[in-house]
């Protein structure tokens, strides 16, 4: 039964939406048990889990067994991969007030520590910069509720009321931080040397985009180029491109992915990659766990950055910097750059676990997106365990 929902949800990926019929209160049920059953099957981190495996909370299977609609299957998908406190587990669809994405609509990295709920990143150019925020502060509210309890409440919601480690507690915050959608955050910070303050920010959904997916800027001899959160689009391979294009040999090189918490695809990583080999170089390790536990067969394989044709090569003193907001696809690349040789620096990335894949529902053409991959640095090193030096290493 649980093969045949995999093998349902990935035919049905081939379907265009608009050509599904209009789903039964039933069917829409069933699409609420297959997104338990394609997560108990396919997911790559059951290690994480209590138990080593996917279990709705006595909360949700209520929740599940009301799923009549779609608005209704959508809440129940939202809120069942919150279960998992992956940031890299989403819906393919939300609510207008659905909570923001994080990292990529989060200008704040927060965990907990000894109790305490502790900015430790603050994202460049963001409203938390601009309004003052720092690194170091301390979140003691968040919306007039003291966080602590903002973050049990979050998760008693969700019918979780066994004590929350450090792991979920952050989790937690960091969402309720990046806010809902449609509406203001009000966080109180505490910064060192100062009485506690309230600062009400914008939703990250409100701001605009860049309109550039890559930002060139040559200063002192160097070129930087930075990466506008768009490793996702191929126009970004021709900017990068052109941006490369003509450049004097020797001419050293600065890659800024801190601004590509949305990942992206390999391809565009390979392309940026491929400008500094000269021959075929491994970068990046998968493994499928889901096939594993399907088929009894273990499958891994390491993917490889060809060199680019056309004459794009450049040797010249190559360097990445990364941030938290550098997530996914762009930890691929600095994964990849290391492996390669070139110096990383930025400190810890966004940690989003795998590559994710997307599941469209049969009957409602709902789509959800979860890894089902593991991946590792060519040493064997799990993705987002890697942490690059803050400094550059001369």
């Amino acid at each position: 039964m649980k093969l045949f929902w995999k093998l349902i949800a990935l035919m049905s990926l081939a379907l265009p939406f608009a050509a599904l019929p209009a789903a039964t209160p039933d069917e829409y049920r069933l699409d609420a048990f297959g997104i338990v059953m394609l997560l108990e099957d396919n997911y790559a981190y059951p290690e994480r889990l209590a138990g080593g495996r996917y279990a709705l909370t006595p909360k949700l299977e209520t929740e599940r067994d009301a799923v009549h609609d779609d608005a209704s299957l959508l809440a129940f998908a939202e809120r069942a991969l919150l279960l998992l406190e992956d940031h890299h587990a989403i819906t393919g669809s939300s609510f207008p007030d659905s909570w923001g994405i994080v990292p990529s609509f989060a200008d704040l990295w927060i965990e907990r520590q000894d109790g305490t709920y502790r900015i430790t990143a603050v994202r460049e150019n963001s409203p938390a910069e601009k309004a003052g925020i720092k690194a170091g502060s301390k979140v003691t509210a968040i919306n007039k509720v003291e966080t602590a309890q903002a973050v049990a409440a979050f998760w008693a919601d969700l019918g979780r009321v066994a004590p929350i480690d450090d792991r979920a507690a952050s989790f937690a915050a960091r969402i309720l931080a990046a806010g809902r959608r449609d509406r203001f955050r009000a966080l109180t910070i505490h910064q060192s040397g100062h009485a506690p303050h309230d600062f009400p920010l914008p939703s990250l959904y409100t701001l605009p985009f860049p309109k550039d997916p890559v930002s060139a800027v040559m200063k002192d001899g160097a070129l930087t180029i930075r990466i506008n959160d768009s490793l996702g689009m191929d126009a970004t391979i021709t900017a990068f491109d052109l941006a490369m294009t003509g450049l004097a040999a020797g001419t050293p090189v600065l890659i800024d992915i801190s601004n590509t918490p949305s990942g992206g695809t390999s391809s565009v990583a390979r392309a940026i990659m491929g400008w500094f080999v000269t021959q075929p170089r491994f970068y990046q390790i998968h493994n499928s766990p889901g096939e594993e536990r399907r088929t009894g067969i273990a499958r891994q394989w390491i993917e490889q950055v060809l060199p680019r044709s056309g004459g794009k090569y450049h040797a010249a003193p190559v360097s990445v910097r990364v941030s938290r907001w550098t997530g996914s696809m762009g930890e691929g690349i600095a994964i990849g750059m290391h492996a390669l040789g070139y110096p990383v620096s930025g400190g810890p990335m966004g940690q989003l676990l795998g590559a994710i894949e997307d599941f469209r529902l049969p009957h409602s053409g709902q789509i959800i997106k979860f890894p089902t991959e593991k991946l590792f640095g060519v040493d064997g090193t799990p993705r987002e365990a890697f942490v690059a030096p803050l400094e550059a290493q001369r």
